[in-house]
């Protein structure tokens, strides 16, 4: 019996062409996994272009719910983005369609697992750092690595082998979504100077000018309600990605830092991520406490770090999921969001477990502050720079 692939397949140009290409260099057959994590698409054309281009067998697991349950959600409730700014889209979906990739070649008896990523991005690493992981027995195989093909050559490779593909070398973008997000790079986007062309968006397109607001309910971190209307965690991400990118919001433009060295230019549109992370951590600076607070923000990085570099399956990362997890025991509130072309903020935050209390914060009454406490704890939180003052002589 012939060796057998199991290839990442996502219906694009490369995946597209390594169905081939693979068969011809190695002689495997080709099992193409195909893994809807929300980015739309239809799943029967992908299945029949995956034949077309010579799988011998095409899986498609629908990992929307395990997506968002156990993927998105620990993310949000770290609060997560590299640098500040990403919110780990493509990071996040990689993770997943490793795990997927280990268990449809064990399912079908394959020596070997294939992805379509280059020499120069972040998904080589998440991809091979997570097959190892889970599997250090499966060969890796990585065909845009090893082809030396430039964009063009697979689109001309794709014409040649009547391998059907949407892509074309008039509109080169290399594009990849799922329900948290949309990345576009390639393209005339590779100088940073030059704005982005606006047919490279599609879930930010402003179409409404008005004024409104929605309310989104939180249990332990957890969204589970907008405007009171209980829906899974899916359909909340699904709704707010239309709602907010009717408004314009969600657009990310940056120039990131690759694991593997490179600065990159990166296009990105996240309107429920952004959306998301922001009310979740308006209702965590209502609910945790101060040092609890604080720590976590300084995680919140390393974890983010820790995504994206491909470390998903790494102990580190479980372990602080595991702290994340716990610091949402009382994250259970409401944020009401505001949105106007361009922009969502917040504009009201509720909890039964606040600790913002009202007699101890105002200035305008007699509250339950002793005012003549402050003397004291003041004088001696700064005792120790006063000693060291007077050592140095200073006046």
């Amino acid at each position: 019996m012939a060796k057998r692939v199991v290839l990442a397949y996502s219906g694009g140009l490369d995946t597209s062409v390594a169905v081939k290409w693979i068969s011809e260099n190695y002689g495997y057959e080709v099992i193409a996994m195909a893994m809807d994590v929300g980015q739309g698409g239809d799943f029967e054309v992908i299945r029949h272009r995956a034949i077309a281009a010579g799988a011998v067998a095409v899986e498609v697991i629908d990992a929307r719910a395990d997506f968002a349950e156990n993927f998105v959600l620990p993310t949000l409730h770290a609060n997560a983005l590299y640098e500040g700014k990403y919110p780990l889209v493509s990071s996040l979906s990689r993770p997943v369609i490793v795990k997927g990739l280990v268990e449809t070649a064990k399912k079908y008896d394959a020596e070997a697992v294939a992805h379509g990523c280059t020499g120069k991005g972040n998904d080589q690493v998440r991809f091979e750092v997570g097959i190892r992981a889970l599997n250090p027995n499966l060969e890796i195989i990585a065909p845009v690595r090893s082809w030396g093909f430039s964009r063009a050559d697979s689109i001309d490779y794709a014409q040649a082998h009547s391998i059907p593909i949407a892509a074309s070398k008039e509109k080169p973008y290399s594009i990849d979504q799922n329900l948290w997000g949309r990345a576009v790079e390639c393209g005339e986007m590779e100088d940073p100077w030059a704005e982005p062309p606006h047919d490279v968006y599609e879930m930010t397109i402003p179409t409404r000018q008005d004024r409104s607001e929605i309310t989104i309910t939180f249990n332990e971190g957890k969204p589970v309600a907008l405007d009171g209307i209980a829906m899974p965690f899916v359909e909340v991400i699904d709704k707010l990605n239309v709602l907010f990118g009717s408004y314009g919001y969600g657009r990310i433009d940056m120039v990131e830092n690759r694991r593997v060295g490179i600065k990159s230019r990166e296009v990105y549109e996240a309107p429920a991520a952004l959306g998301l992370i922001l009310a979740h951590s308006e209702l965590e600076d209502l609910t945790l406490e101060r040092d609890l607070a604080h720590e976590k923000a300084k995680l919140s990085h390393r974890i983010a770090e820790l995504i994206y570099d491909g470390l998903w399956f790494s102990p580190l990362r479980e372990g602080l999921s595991e702290f994340m997890s716990y610091s949402q025991r009382y994250v259970t509130g409401d944020v009401r969001l505001a949105l106007e072309p361009n922009r969502v903020y917040v504009v009201g935050r509720r909890s039964s477990y606040s600790l913002y209390d009202y007699e101890l914060a105002t200035y305008e009454k007699e509250d339950q502050f002793r005012h003549s406490d402050a003397e004291g704890f003041v004088r001696i939180w700064g005792l120790g720079v006063e000693t060291w003052s007077k050592r140095q002589g200073r006046k």
